[in-house]
């Protein structure tokens, strides 16, 4: 697709059709459709007020907050391509992503001034464009001299619509999303205004005005940027956001606002059903129910789905967001799926040397269409690797039933063989994620004098306390084959996570004296 668009006319057009709907409600205080397009060409005529012009990177450094879903409809009104940081980056992390991105210019809450302190001679951040806001945050340091307050120069500009310089097209960069680096070094995943909007008319299919979305996903995530609030703007739904997650305001949240979606990882889940707040809320509004983030087990569906809360799951990555879904329905007849492909993307399963495999057999998940990312920032070779052909490598390996529903095996990266059998350590996960006293396993292939590679568990329990290898040896029979059981079962006192709640294998290996190279 090609032509003069930006995603920034979806906050326009709405404003024009629903200026008075509730577009989102943070921390309780709503703003309407109108009032998110005032706010976001405010920013615009801003951003225009600085200097900066289509094409340059806008590093964003915030918690969630009005401002960053202003800078996100700004920056695609006037061709800026935004950089959301993780906040849990510092020192080298953070300056890695600025250097990469090349970012100009950066918007930071006051909480994190030392954070960007440390590393200002070292990035290439303009002198006169760090850009700070006070946040919730009573406690964070004073204003610096070396940073400008935001909110003493916004006001004055207008809320009309900026007049462009230079057109924005719809393959345009829109933002660079870094991955989570949980097998190396991030990589910034560059989507376009075009992926960006077929990720809206995917994801819903249809105008959804009224329905209420909740989620308190972190706006520099994917899941929170592109798959929620995208979503909602882009549907006319009202979402509701908080500065950060809290399982029982979550809860609270739920009845408070009559919610009819909902969307939480994983992690959040666990959180949600540990707090108990979920029993003490009215969820009778809830009609759709979403997770994902890392493999869910079956017992935390089967618990939420006794609290009337059916969660679907799906498979995506920044690369290619939202690629499958599963509603909870179809997952009790196709257990252990993903699901099939969601409109506009086309996969299938491919050996090492590209040759479509039958259903059954493992291999490379590949994909098509128009959510694809461009490639990765300033990484031609690893472009190149990525995408072949315009065909999507995922790095993941699965296989495809006779019915067209997608199984996840594996990471490429984290298969080992062992005893010349290929182990998919997410196999072995996925089946000890069901253990009543198991909150988080990872498994990975060290080196062995026998087999060659064999398995290795860390294992992270809910109640503190060991779990022995014979116990897992036990609680693996019958479910899995004998050559897959872990030689090696390590007890650690927390797993190292993303921000989003993947278990960071490299992290993992790194602090435990893994080997990281692989047995051929």
């Amino acid at each position: 697709m090609s032509g003069v668009w930006n995603v920034g006319n979806i906050a326009k057009f709405q404003a024009n059709l629903i200026p008075n709907s509730r577009a989102f409600i943070f921390e309780d205080v709503p703003i309407t459709f109108k009032e998110l397009n005032e706010r976001s060409n405010q920013m615009a005529n801003y951003l225009q007020s600085t200097g900066i012009k289509k094409g340059d990177r806008l590093a964003v450094y915030l918690q969630n907050c009005p401002e960053f879903i202003y800078l996100f409809f700004a920056a695609a009104k006037l061709g800026l391509i935004l950089v959301p940081l993780n906040l849990r980056l510092v020192g080298r992390e953070l300056e890695y992503q600025l250097n990469n991105s090349g970012s100009s210019m950066l918007f930071f809450h006051a909480k994190f001034f030392d954070n960007v302190n440390k590393i200002r001679s070292s990035i290439q951040v303009d002198k006169d464009k760090y850009i700070w806001l006070p946040g919730s945050d009573t406690d964070a340091p004073p204003c610096p001299d070396w940073a400008v307050r935001f909110h003493d120069h916004i006001d004055k500009f207008p809320f009309t619509e900026p007049v462009l310089k230079e057109q924005v097209l719809f393959e345009d960069p829109l933002g660079i999303i870094y991955t989570s680096g949980v097998t190396g070094a991030p990589k910034g995943a560059v989507v376009n205004h075009s992926q960006s909007y077929f990720k809206v008319i995917s994801l819903t299919g249809t105008a959804a005005h009224g329905i209420v979305f909740l989620s308190q996903l972190p706006l520099f995530h994917s899941g929170g940027l592109f798959i929620s609030l995208l979503q909602c703007v882009g549907r006319g739904m009202t979402m509701i956001l908080r500065e950060k997650f809290d399982p029982v305001q979550f809860c609270n949240d739920i009845e408070k606002y009559k919610v009819n979606v909902v969307f939480a990882l994983t992690t959040m889940w666990r959180l949600i059903m540990d707090s108990g707040q979920l029993d003490k809320v009215d969820r009778s509004s809830v009609i759709m129910s979403i997770g994902g983030g890392e493999r869910t087990p079956k017992a935390l569906l089967d618990k939420l789905k006794e609290k009337g809360i059916k969660v679907g799951v799906g498979y995506g990555q920044t690369e290619n967001s939202a690629m499958t879904v599963l509603s909870y329905e179809e997952l009790q007849l196709k257990p252990g799926s993903v699901g099939k492909p969601r409109e506009w993307t086309e996969m299938w399963i491919e050996d090492a040397c590209g040759k479509r495999l039958p259903p059954g057999e493992i291999g490379e998940i590949v994909a098509v269409g128009p959510k694809v990312m461009s490639g990765y920032w300033n990484m031609p070779e690893a472009t190149a690797n990525a995408i072949v052909n315009g065909v999507l490598h995922t790095g993941d390996l699965g296989y495809m039933d006779e019915d067209g529903y997608f199984y996840i095996a594996d990471r490429a990266k984290d298969m080992y063989r062992s005893g010349g059998e290929n182990v998919y350590p997410a196999e072995i996960e996925k089946v000890l994620c069901d253990h009543p006293r198991v909150k988080h396993v990872a498994i990975i292939g060290v080196a062995d004098d026998k087999w060659g590679e064999t398995g290795k568990a860390f294992i992270e329990s809910e109640d503190g306390k060991p779990i022995t290898k014979e116990e897992v040896i036990e609680f693996l029979t019958g479910k899995v084959s004998k050559y897959k059981y872990p030689s090696h079962v390590e007890m650690i006192e927390e797993m190292p996570m993303t921000a989003t709640g993947k278990i960071m294998k490299v992290a993992l290996k790194e602090k435990h004296g893994v080997r990281l190279d692989k047995v051929d």
